[in-house]
């Protein structure tokens, strides 16, 4: 049975209908694995118990033969399978329930498995923009912020550039095709920015001749 937790979204990823001049340019999620690789140092927790594995096992060597070592790392590589298996479903749970999305005038962020909540930046509220991209296609896009924009480095965990706690910067993780998102933002967001921003503050007449007056 395949049930929709965020059926409730007039837009998958957007908690409302966007206006009609905005479009959606690009959404997606992260990758499961390099999200357990990344933000769960995965990779880490299965060297950790690789090494307690051979030390218990050069351990027991000293006093039992080679055969029977080997069998008393037998627990501590279960419990690396186990832990490396917790680790992925988190980051699993996690990326289902995320979305991120690229429209032609802000980035949106539906993140959260058990505390959802949306995230809505747009372009002129983004300093500057970072990618990192991997081998596999995968990667990171880094958001700076403008001064006045500022966001809680816990709340949005892991969808923010790791250490950087005290400027917390939101971040597309592990996502696929990285570079080819990246050119789409930067095209986007160059031309937002570029837009004229008219802001109305007192209202005029013109007179017969053109002229403005109060």
């Amino acid at each position: 049975m395949n049930h929709d937790d965020f059926k409730f979204e007039p837009i998958r990823g957007l908690p409302e209908e966007l206006p009609s001049d905005e479009q959606i340019l690009w959404q997606g999620s992260p990758n499961a694995l390099r999200l357990a690789r990344d933000a769960w140092a995965l990779n880490w927790v299965i060297g950790y118990f690789a090494l307690l594995t051979i030390w218990r096992v050069g351990v027991s060597s000293a006093d039992v033969p080679f055969t029977t070592a080997l069998l008393h790392g037998v627990p501590f590589v279960l419990a690396g399978v186990v832990v490396a298996l917790l680790i992925y479903a988190i980051a699993a749970i996690q990326a289902r329930s995320t979305v991120y999305t690229l429209t032609n005038k802000r980035v949106c962020m539906r993140i959260g498995a058990a505390l959802t909540m949306t995230l809505n930046l747009p372009y002129v509220c983004i300093a500057n923009a970072q990618a990192a991209a991997r081998a596999d296609g995968t990667g990171t896009i880094m958001l700076e912020l403008t001064g006045e924009t500022r966001l809680s480095y816990l709340m949005t965990w892991p969808h923010v550039r790791p250490w950087h706690m005290r400027r917390t910067q939101p971040a597309l993780r592990a996502i696929p095709e990285a570079a080819k998102v990246a050119t789409i933002f930067a095209e986007a967001a160059e031309t937002r920015v570029s837009q004229p921003q008219v802001t109305r503050t007192q209202e005029f007449d013109l007179d017969a001749d053109g002229i403005a007056a109060e």
